[in-house]
């Protein structure tokens, strides 16, 4: 019985891969994020095909306990307020001062229902809390705890509509970055506010950061203030990865 386990195991797993391969051969293929013909990114489309055929669509990351929990750094933008900074936003400095009450997350696009949302509207939402390991682009980890609300509540709220196929983030640090509905609908991905804990620390993302745990920590975008639902794919131009040199999807 286990013989025959592991033989239907590896039947899938090559199938798979034949089914992938025939995806990335098929230039009019529109499930798949273009890859600009670059060998690089051609890397990151088999990737992120061969994600969405052998992976179950709710596969969890490992969570963890609170004595797993790290020290955790803070990395690239540590405060669009501050005017020092490279994308220093007056906006942003302004809603720091007022300890964000005044702050709203606009959630638009291929919704029947776009508005919105305050902090407090937010955590009207049934909240999920979780202990992920962070895992960054640089080679470093770190394990912490995250409270927020799944991005699939919000979205369930806004009503997409069922030509809807990509999520599309915004910062106020001025970069735009985007998911497909897969990772959009995941229980682990969170719009989340709290760390250890605690409110969200402005060095890590205040008031909003998402959280996309399957994937590398960039994706986890910090500082959001708008979110655009999509039926076509955005790289995000000279704000977005792709074209700064980083891959769209990361998946691990």
């Amino acid at each position: 019985m286990k013989t025959n386990y592991l033989i239907t195991r590896r039947e899938a797993l090559i199938t798979g891969l034949a089914s992938v391969g025939g995806l990335l051969l098929s230039g009019c293929n529109k499930k798949l994020p273009p890859t600009y013909g670059n060998i690089l990114r051609m890397g990151d489309t088999f990737t992120y095909a061969a994600h969405q055929v052998l992976l179950p669509g709710e596969s969890l990351v490992k969570e963890y306990t609170h004595g797993d929990i790290s020290s955790f750094p803070a990395t690239g933008t540590t405060n669009p307020g501050d005017p020092n900074t490279q994308f220093f936003s007056e906006q942003y400095r302004q809603l720091q001062k007022g300890s964000f009450a005044d702050w709203r997350l606009s959630v638009e696009g291929l919704v029947s229902r776009p508005g919105t949302y305050s902090l407090n509207d937010l955590k009207r939402f049934p909240a999920r809390t979780q202990i992920t390991r962070h895992v960054c682009e640089e080679g470093w980890t770190a394990i912490a705890e995250w409270t927020g609300v799944p991005l699939s509540r919000v979205l369930e709220a806004v009503g997409i509509l069922p030509t809807a196929r990509f999520v599309q983030f915004y910062s106020y640090d001025q970069w735009a970055d985007g998911i497909d509905m897969f990772d959009a609908m995941h229980p682990q991905t969170l719009l989340t506010y709290g760390m250890n804990g605690r409110d969200l620390a402005v060095p890590h993302g205040a008031p909003l950061r998402l959280r996309v745990e399957r994937q590398l920590g960039y994706k986890s975008m910090k500082y959001v203030n708008r979110i655009v639902v999509k039926n076509e794919f955005d790289d995000g131009g000279m704000q977005g990865n792709i074209q700064n040199g980083w891959a769209w999807y990361v998946g691990i």
